[in-house]
């Protein structure tokens, strides 16, 4: 296994960039992340990586920090989610961002990314939610508790499923269940949510 790679920068693409290390040039993908966070051509440096071997492929992914190379090894081990796929999610938004709509279940967020649809979404979620959490709030102790965002997540979710069960289209009882929310506070319960948004 490859660590990281460090030398000088010769080439640096939105997609992909070559490092020489003593001679050899390696080809390593990157995120747009990544992308932005590297200095200009010719500027030594170091960048974490993982290698994925095909039958017919060897292909090195490179990572500016180790939060990133953290979040891409868990999207690729969700089944349906490839380096590829894993990738595009990480260029999409920042591994912050990403880690949030995993940890607080937010389906919506997470199904935009390009090449991920419901099922793989939920699946992502489900998977990783707990992983996810964990890493946060030791990265981060001073972030709000992710489990009381999650339980507002479900409580939304809940009822939404409820309303659209009662033939109010989804996309209204979206709005509608947001606009209480931000207007009444997150600690609604299942039944005033569909309660209050049944009134309105």
């Amino acid at each position: 296994m490859i660590a990281y790679i460090d030398g000088k920068l010769v080439h640096k693409d939105p997609a992909f960039v070559i490092i020489d290390v003593h001679g050899v040039g390696y080809q390593l993908k990157i995120s747009l992340n990544t992308y932005a966070a590297l200095k200009d051509s010719s500027e030594r440096c170091r960048l974490h990586t993982y290698l994925h071997i095909k039958e017919d492929a060897h292909t090195l992914y490179g990572f500016f920090d180790t939060d990133e190379k953290k979040l891409f090894l868990h999207l690729i081990s969700v089944s349906g989610i490839g380096p590829g796929t894993a990738l595009l999610a990480l260029s999409s938004m920042p591994a912050v961002e990403l880690q949030q709509a995993i940890a607080t279940e937010n389906l919506r967020v997470v199904q935009s990314i390009k090449g991920i649809g419901a099922k793989t979404a939920q699946r992502m979620i489900l998977e990783l939610r707990d992983k996810v959490r964990k890493e946060a709030i030791s990265q981060f102790p001073d972030m709000p508790d992710l489990v009381s965002v999650s339980a507002h997540n479900t409580s939304r979710s809940e009822a939404l499923s409820a309303l659209v069960a009662l033939g109010i289209a989804k996309p209204a009882a979206e709005k509608t269940l947001d606009t209480i929310i931000k207007r009444d506070g997150a600690d609604l319960s299942v039944e005033d949510l569909i309660k209050k948004a049944l009134k309105q």
